[in-house]
């Protein structure tokens, strides 16, 4: 299914899809790009960890945090809230947990539920959402946990979320400066039928 309505004639579009319950207005999707699909996006997506400078337009955030949303969550808590973060001098705040981040126009911070059994997975489900919707509309993001985690009270403090709540990851988001080509272990050395 396509993350982003088609730019081409004659292609459905999600507005047409009555029986989605995506809460994205036609009116916030651009019709400058061509749609890329699920997996051309699975396959694209990169750690961006360069970014040239521009802004990311607000519906285009919306989007990749609605995407976010629509992750699968354990018994439906949901236990998560999610802080976009645009102005230049908190986004520099990041930058204890990477240099890099600096960089980037927008950073989405993940606040998550721990008193929610699953929060761990379900966080994950909807980091992975706004990386291949980041994808699919054509910036470039990357997951940062192990290196944001030592500065999670400062986060907190800074962005007044709660004391109940865990910080549990940023993703700066920002328009790509690099194409980063990782080797990806091949389907034939991982994949199993049957048994191990």
């Amino acid at each position: 299914m396509p993350i982003r309505q088609p730019a081409k004639p004659g292609c459905t579009s999600l507005a047409q899809h009555s029986d989605l319950s995506y809460n994205i207005s036609a009116q916030k999707i651009r019709h400058a790009r061509d749609e890329m699909d699920t997996l051309e996006a699975i396959r694209n997506r990169r750690s961006v960890r360069r970014y040239k400078s521009g802004a990311v337009p607000k519906a285009d955030l919306e989007t990749i945090v609605d995407a976010a949303r629509l992750a699968a969550t354990g018994s439906n808590r949901q236990p998560w809230d999610f802080i976009i973060v645009t102005e230049k001098p908190m986004i520099a705040n990041f930058k204890v947990s990477c240099a890099w981040i600096e960089t980037a126009s927008a950073v989405v911070v993940v606040v998550m539920d721990p008193k929610s059994r699953w929060w761990v997975e379900d966080g994950a489900a909807a980091i992975e959402n706004m990386l291949l919707a980041s994808t699919a509309l054509g910036y470039g993001s990357c997951w940062v946990e192990g290196d944001a985690l030592p500065h999670e009270e400062m986060f907190r403090s800074l962005l007044g979320i709660p004391p109940d709540r865990r910080v549990m990851a940023l993703i700066p988001v920002g328009i790509p400066a690099e194409t980063p080509k990782p080797g990806k272990k091949p389907l034939e050395e991982i994949l199993h039928w049957e048994k191990y």
